[in-house]
């Protein structure tokens, strides 16, 4: 399948204040696209100028919610330089997505190929200011008008680029957690290691709940017991327990993050034994009160690692340290996968891609 490159005629301004940049808000000139029909598959593959999408209002995702995404990042080095992280695993779980949503699997040598010019046109989207970079979102909806409940026949794949501010504006900081009692994110045999959309629409009203408690997360513990850690918001979580770090099981119901997978890699380098298990809540409590454990983070790609000061559950609440103040571990670790990312740290693992 060919790439066409069609020509922007009205580019828009730019960046702009760098310093300003709210997450998902700007979008730069062009995006990709390529559409996907039973019986032809893939074709029609362009970078085009960034346009809305014209979708019959029986198009299946609208109704059945037949959509799936990844996100990953471009980094601005400091010789000037544009790089990926990781972009072959964030196409190859795209894939994984595809297959238990019964949608097409894309080439996966092709599409990021189409990604690596896509930034390529647009590099000069991607900012330049400490802990900015441009932030990739492929995403792909099923398009066929058909208000019957089944795998579509017709599908839009595209991605999308928007620059990113620091998502830590004022440093590094911990966040306050709601472990939640009554709602659950996934069950074994359904969706949740899955980056489908309505996974995360499932979560909103808890996360608007804890937003209104005072919170900035939501902790997720397993459907059936209601008892193991699972997921903080769109994060994967970590705890310093016993001198080791603790996560929960890649077993369905949890995402196969990128990051997490390079922090543990990090861990292990570093002499931490990792351990996967999930902890219980009772766990969490009794450890923090008796000091085995010390630090908790989250991971995820628009974070990276993102410390927990607290943690409150049942009207309890429980601090890490001070409640303000990263641990060593965390910074540790924050502050070697951004190293990485940006430059500033050689990369043994091959993780980064120049453009």
């Amino acid at each position: 399948m060919n790439l066409d490159i069609l020509p922007v005629d009205n580019p828009k301004p730019g960046i702009g204040d760098e310093a300003n940049l709210v997450f998902g808000k700007q979008f730069t000139d062009r995006m990709f696209v390529m559409e996907y029909d039973a019986g032809r598959g893939w074709h029609s593959a362009r970078i085009q100028p960034y346009a809305p999408f014209t979708l019959d209002p029986a198009a299946m995702v609208l109704h059945y919610a037949q959509e799936i995404f990844e996100g990953l990042k471009a980094f601005r080095r400091e010789d000037g330089s544009v790089v990926l992280f990781r972009p072959a695993d964030n196409v190859a779980r795209f894939n994984r997505s595809a297959r238990r949503m019964c949608m097409p699997e894309v080439d996966e040598e092709f599409f990021l190929d189409a990604i690596r010019q896509l930034v390529r046109l647009e590099e000069r989207w991607v900012p330049r200011s400490h802990g900015t970079s441009l932030y990739i979102r492929p995403t792909m909806i099923a398009s066929e008008p058909m208000l019957g409940v089944r795998p579509a026949d017709s599908y839009l794949c595209y991605v999308i680029l928007s620059p990113v501010g620091a998502y830590y504006k004022g440093g590094i900081a911990p966040v306050k957690i709601w472990i939640s009692d009554f709602y659950v994110r996934a069950a074994h045999g359904g969706t949740g290691e899955v980056k489908t959309g309505g996974n995360y629409a499932a979560s909103l009203y808890a996360a608007r709940e804890a937003a209104e408690r005072g919170y900035d997360q939501v902790l997720w513990l397993d459907a059936k017991h209601k008892r193991y850690v699972e997921e903080v918001g769109s994060m994967n979580m970590c705890f310093v327990f016993d001198g080791k770090l603790v996560t929960s099981p890649l077993h369905g119901t949890i995402l196969d993050g990128i990051t997490r997978r390079s922090i543990l890699t990090l861990a292990r380098e570093m002499g931490l034994e990792v351990e996967e298990r999930a902890l219980t809540v009772d766990e969490i409590f009794e450890g923090v009160e008796s000091g085995r454990l010390t630090e908790a983070f989250g991971t995820g790609t628009a974070v990276v690692v993102s410390p927990v000061g607290q943690f409150t559950y049942q009207g309890k609440t429980v601090r890490l340290g001070d409640g303000e103040t990263p641990g060593e571990i965390t910074r540790k670790l924050y502050d070697t996968l951004t190293g990485i990312q940006y430059g500033r740290l050689p990369d043994p693992h091959g993780w980064v891609v120049a453009v």
